[in-house]
């Protein structure tokens, strides 16, 4: 009966170091999947910023000139600029 209880508990340390393995594993894993979400969100981020930038210059094109375009875009940001400090004062 003694060798028995040493058999049940010796199997039972064995489980119980086979599942904090496990959990370790899973553990690490987890983190690694949530440093990936990450930089995939960052990733989804920069890219509707490039979207949105496609869209406003596709816009501008429209009406002929890149450069020109640029120049319009440039002289918009100024102006907004100059609203942001007149709304700060």
């Amino acid at each position: 009966m003694l060798e028995e209880i040493k058999s049940n508990i010796a199997k039972l340390v064995a489980q119980y170091e086979a599942e904090r393995q496990r959990a370790d594993h899973l553990a690490q894993r987890l983190a690694t999947s949530e440093e990936k979400c990450l930089r995939y969100k960052e990733q989804i981020a920069n890219l509707n910023q490039q979207i949105d930038n496609l869209e406003l210059m596709r816009a501008f094109q429209a009406s002929g000139d890149p450069q020109e375009s640029k120049e319009r875009i440039a002289r918009l940001i100024r102006e907004i600029d100059k609203c942001i400090k007149l709304l700060e004062s």
